[in-house]
Parts: structure tokens; C-alpha cells; sequence
């Protein structure tokens, strides 16, 4: 078994929201169950628009001693996940508070690093850590875990729990080969929609929790069937294709590429399919983004409906 491995994640910002209505205030905001966080769970969730389209994917774990919820986001677009969810605070008792840089967000995956935090190999789970909260990875505990630490100590706490420094590369390679979609990189803001995306399957939406932004359309689009495409890992041989190129088969455009991450001549990325294009793949058709050839891969996790 390989060293665990632990990476700073530069990309990654905090928002703490505090006060006695925190929960309340963002269980009827986003696609997941807050209240879990008060049982020890970090969740996955997303802030939708009215018409059930993506705006924010985000991590949410307790503070441990607090009651305050931490939010692990994107860096670049915290600011206007701070102003989206102050425009729906309106009389509830929170605070929203962007922690800038007195936290760092962690990755550390596999190889042990679940062991070496204490940690069950159960998506979620939650414990206090090094001054901080440290949580399995709540999409996919093949991910590893994460964690919201003092950014003054936060590389020494990795050092201590005898994790190597891994890279961003390395952490790529196991996101985007998992098939898991990282926010703005791989959802489009306003347009895409959740079940295209897998966050059914990787904890991202509770069924039970009642009403939240967009959720009216995220239920029809479970409970009718109308999931069409679904984002996939791809193989690729041959240069890799820039973010947005268009996925051809026979010439037609049958979706689009995401993020992604070479590997010498070749490479590895995500694409936005048509799934009836992903069958006629498997069967030995041929796509093609640029100058490269795209095998799709069906992730163990994914869950796709066929027709």
C-alpha cells in the first residue's frame, strides 16, 4: 500500500456561518440534509437557482465546539456564495463570515490516510482534528478525507500525522478518474443540472429533506426519467482537449469536455455525454474532441438509468 499523502488545496475557500438559526437557515437553501451535520457528518451539497439549475457545490462539517457550520467552497467565487446566501438571510439569527486566510482546506487520500486520521472508511464522517475538523470525503470515501485547519499550523499538522506531500496532479488524476465533478470547472453556472452530474450518487441530494431552492425540478427530473446525459471520465489518446471542446460522434456534437489532466501524449478528463452516444462508444464507435479519441468509463458508484 502506497504513503498516504496530504495537499493544501490553494483553490479551496471557508465561510463560517454562526448563529442560532445556522442549520435552519441553510437546510431551506441547499440540496442536502444540514441537520446530518449535527449527528458528525460533513455533507455535500449545491445552491441552486429557483429553476433547479447549479450556482455552488460546497462541503459543509460543524465546527467542532461551536455550533457554527463551516463551508469548504471554490476560492475564486466564495464572494458571491457569501452574497447569494445573505440575500435569502433576510431575519434568521446567522452571521456570514468569509474566512480569508486564517484556514487552509486539506486533502490527504489513499494509501491509509483515513487510518492515520482516525477515521472510518464511512463518507462523512466527521471528528475534531489538529485545532480544526477533519472529515471523510462526504461524495466518495475512495476520495479520502479533507480538513479545515489553522492555515498557521496546518502543513505542520499534515507532517504530524506522517502524511507525504502529494500534488495537485496526483489529486487530479484520482478526482477525475473517480468521475467527480469539481464546481465551476465542470458544472456550468445557471445551466447545468444536478443529476447530469452524479451528485444523486455521491450524497449531494436527500430525498426526504423537504423544500429547498430548485428542488422542485431536481425531483422531477429524478422522478421522470429525464436524465439524458451524465458526466463521465474519458481516456484520451491524443492531445487533451481544452475545457468546453465539443465530444463528436459521426460528426454530430454529442457533448463536452470538462476538466482534465495529461498524462504524457495522453490523458484523462471528464465529459458531459449523451448517454445514448456513451452505449453506441461501448459498442465500438468512435468519439473524438480535437485530434483525440474519448473512451468513456462508467464509474463503480454511478448509477445510469437506460432506457
Amino acid at each position: 500500500m502506497s504513503k498516504p499523502v496530504g495537499l493544501l488545496l490553494e483553490d479551496r475557500g471557508v465561510l463560517r456561518v454562526a448563529g442560532a438559526d445556522a442549520v435552519a437557515f441553510l437546510q431551506g437553501l441547499v440540496s442536502n440534509d444540514v441537520r446530518k451535520t449535527e449527528q458528525g457528518h460533513a455533507i455535500y451539497a449545491a445552491l441552486l437557482t429557483p429553476q433547479g439549475r447549479y450556482l455552488h457545490d460546497m462541503m459543509i462539517a460543524g465546527e467542532p465546539g461551536s455550533g457554527a457550520l463551516l463551508i469548504d467552497t471554490e476560492r475564486a467565487r466564495l464572494a458571491d456564495l457569501k452574497r447569494r446566501l445573505t440575500l435569502y438571510k433576510l431575519r434568521a439569527q446567522v452571521t456570514i463570515e468569509e474566512m480569508g486566510d486564517t484556514v487552509a482546506v486539506a486533502a490527504m487520500w489513499p494509501g491509509g490516510a483515513l487510518a492515520a486520521l482516525g477515521l472510518p472508511e464511512q463518507a462523512g464522517a466527521t471528528q475534531s482534528w489538529q485545532g480544526g475538523v477533519a472529515y471523510v470525503d462526504p461524495r466518495l470515501a475512495a476520495l479520502g478525507a479533507r480538513a479545515i485547519l489553522p492555515l498557521a499550523s496546518a502543513a505542520a499538522a499534515l507532517a504530524s500525522a506522517g502524511l507525504a506531500q502529494g500534488t495537485l496532479g496526483d489529486y487530479e488524476r484520482l478526482r477525475i478518474g473517480l468521475g467527480v465533478p469539481a464546481g465551476g470547472r465542470d458544472l456550468v453556472v445557471e445551466k447545468s443540472i444536478l443529476l447530469e452530474n452524479g451528485f444523486d450518487e455521491l450524497n449531494g441530494v436527500d430525498w426526504q429533506k423537504g423544500c429547498y431552492v430548485g428542488q422542485e425540478l431536481t425531483a422531477r427530473t429524478k422522478y421522470r426519467g429525464l436524465v439524458k446525459k451524465r458526466l463521465l471520465p474519458v481516456a484520451i489518446s491524443g492531445t487533451l482537449p481544452a475545457p468546453g471542446s465539443a465530444v463528436l460522434l459521426d460528426g454530430a456534437e454529442v457533448g463536452e469536455m470538462m476538466s482534465g489532466v495529461a498524462e504524457g501524449a495522453n490523458g484523462l478528463g471528464l465529459a458531459l455525454l449523451r448517454l445514448d452516444a456513451v452505449r453506441r462508444a461501448e459498442s465500438g464507435a468512435e468519439l473524438r474532441a480535437g485530434d483525440a479519441r474519448l473512451k468513456p468509463m462508467r464509474p463503480d458508484w454511478m448509477d445510469v438509468q437506460e432506457e
